[in-house]
């Protein structure tokens, strides 16, 4: 059932659970991130909170890889990170058939992040990467290397896995691309896509990765899908020792469709509040669908600006902002 809470009541909730308007904790504030325990620390040890907005597969809405985008992102969505998704195989293409071009809309929103004194998340947008592993290791190889130096930089190597096989698959995929990133980089936050599309943070629970440090294991919901039996799986997982960031989050349904979960979404913010989790949302996107944060017909240099916003973009806004 749809909820209907005025914004104004939102504004006032969001203020009530400590948090910071994000877009003033940059890179520059909080520096080198690292994993103390389950929690992300800036350099000086402290608890550090990340929260902003991911942007659409680059195949589908590359006229958003741009600064002036990024611009609006930091400035209107009061954010202090930017998800790129780098597409890698689709029926429109990819990564897969056009590296060069992929890599270019991606190095455009890094390059506008370093600027903008975000940090910023690179996202492998794949759901079968294990079975990319030599591409992958290619791409996170050249990034690391080009990157690596710069403390802006969270590396988001798969996106959302299918299968159920952690042991057996996505861990070692996972493995083989820490290793080739820490080779160039010994020190940036690397977060690692769980099971059934990063929901299944008790499987990688049971079975962590051992002897490497500043890693996190990323969770994703959806609110009108995903509701008190992920955040009870979440909150075992976290109970258990282990670090999460949610690096996908919408106010929606799983397959991006309205209506809005105000309810659910409120309790997902509380839930993470409550652990000074970091969060990513999805999406800067103008289609016409539920986890849209813009209307259709956005231009670059009207993103995030309030005129501009959907029903779920304005909540999150004014989250981010609290």
């Amino acid at each position: 059932m749809r909820c209907f809470i005025p914004l104004f009541l939102v504004s006032i909730w969001v203020g009530s659970v400590f948090s910071k308007d994000a877009a003033l904790e940059t890179v520059s504030k909080h520096g080198q991130l690292a994993v103390d325990g389950v929690n992300l620390v800036n350099q000086y040890g402290e608890k550090v909170q990340l929260k902003g907005m991911s942007l659409f597969w680059s195949v589908w809405m590359p006229y958003y890889y741009n600064k002036t985008t990024v611009d609006g992102i930091k400035e209107y969505c009061h954010s202090n990170i930017v998800r790129p998704m780098m597409a890698i195989d689709t029926q429109d293409g990819g990564y897969l058939t056009d590296p060069e071009g992929e890599t270019a809309l991606i190095d455009a929103v890094i390059d506008a992040a370093i600027e903008d004194d975000m940090y910023v998340l690179v996202d492998w947008q794949d759901f079968e990467a294990e079975n990319h592993l030599e591409q992958s290791l290619f791409y996170f190889d050249r990034l690391s290397k080009k990157y690596g130096s710069y403390p802006n930089i969270i590396y988001e190597p798969y996106n959302e896995p299918i299968t159920l096989e952690w042991s057996s698959l996505v861990k070692p995929y996972h493995e083989a691309v820490i290793k080739t990133i820490r080779a160039n980089d010994p020190d940036n936050l690397i977060v690692l896509g769980t099971p059934q599309w990063s929901q299944r943070l008790d499987l990688a629970a049971a079975d962590p990765i051992q002897n490497q440090t500043n890693i996190m294991y990323s969770l994703h919901f959806y609110a009108g899908t995903h509701q008190q039996w992920e955040r009870d799986i979440t909150k075992a997982a976290i109970d258990a020792g282990l670090p999460v960031f949610v690096s996908e989050y919408g106010t929606v349904n799983a397959d991006a469709s309205p209506p809005v979960n105000l309810t659910e979404t409120l309790a997902w913010y509380e839930f993470m509040e409550e652990r000074g989790m970091s969060y990513v949302n999805f999406a800067v996107s103008d289609k016409d669908e539920g986890a849209a944060a813009l209307i259709p017909g956005t231009p670059p240099e009207k993103v995030c600006r309030e005129e501009y916003l959907t029903e779920s973009g304005k909540i999150v806004v004014e989250h981010n902002k609290a």
